[in-house]
């Protein structure tokens, strides 16, 4: 039997699912597809930088993904690494296949905060992604922000997302844009090789005067949160997206509890003053 979108047996507006259709995809590497999303009649709030939504595979499953992009318009903007059956599924999905859409949920970026200040970002892996509409934010806007750097780290350079914008953003210097991958190739001849840590220390940073954005895997935002800290940004400066095993959207499940917090309600966006502790603590 199809499963159609106006199926959803769940009647909090929350819960339920609008049409949104493929307009776009776009491969970025070997397991991550970009993919723009237009709605078929009713659109979503339009999300801010760092926010998520819940996509939906009709018969497949949902999944919490962050947004990757500022169209401007009603459209959305996903990048989806494919790592599960849902993943997967919507990796696949041509454009013309319609999906189910809810949110947006979650805590956004620190913009206001970071204005008239320097803006460091740190992403890791798909971690870029998240961090992309920050960037995009920032640019839209350049003069109401000091010195910003971004780093971005992968395993190898293929792993890389978003290779033309990131070139562009380095050739134009408008932003300080530093890659880094733990494997190089022999074309590998704009980055670094290393740990984003490793890449972090080459950073001018006034640490009173910044704001950090910081997505990756926890380990990841762990040691970079420590190192900004050494450097002199304060904690409640310092904002982790911390998006662990996130399943309802709406703090229902309690899937994604870190220690007094649920992800999906109180985060995924959140100051490192008040995660650091739990971030410590391995995910079951």
């Amino acid at each position: 039997m199809t499963t159609a979108l106006h199926d959803a047996p769940l009647a909090a507006p929350d819960m339920v699912p609008l049409a949104y259709r493929v307009a776009e995809r776009h491969s970025e590497c070997r397991d991550t597809v970009t993919v723009t999303l237009e709605p078929v009649a009713d659109a979503v709030t339009q999300p801010s930088p760092g926010q998520f939504l819940m996509l939906w595979a009709p018969g497949v499953g949902e999944v919490p993904i962050s947004i990757a992009g500022l169209p401007g318009d009603d459209r959305l903007v996903h990048s989806v690494r494919a790592v599960g059956a849902t993943t997967t599924a919507l990796c696949a999905a041509e454009p013309g296949t319609v999906i189910g859409v809810r949110g947006p949920f979650g805590t956004a970026w620190p913009m206001d905060q970071a204005v008239g200040g320097d803006v460091v970002i740190v992403a890791g892996g798909i971690g870029l992604a998240p961090v992309r509409p920050a960037v995009q934010a920032i640019l839209a806007d350049r003069a109401a922000y000091g010195r910003v750097s971004l780093i971005v780290g992968a395993r190898t350079p293929h792993d890389l997302l978003y290779r033309s914008a990131l070139d562009a953003w380095w050739r134009k210097e408008i932003i300080d844009v530093r890659t880094t991958v733990d494997t190089p190739c022999s074309h590998w001849t704009t980055g670094s090789v290393g740990v984003v840590t490793s890449e972090l220390r080459r950073v001018p940073i006034d640490g009173p005067a910044t704001v950090a954005m910081v997505c990756g895997p926890e380990v990841m935002m762990r040691i970079v949160g420590a190192a900004l800290v050494d450097r002199g940004v304060p904690a409640d400066r310092i904002a982790v997206s911390a998006e662990r095993n996130m399943q309802c959207g709406v703090g229902r499940c309690g899937h994604c509890q870190l220690g007094p917090l649920f992800i999906c309600r109180d985060g995924p966006v959140l100051p490192l003053a008040s995660v650091a502790a739990a971030l410590g603590v391995a995910e079951l």
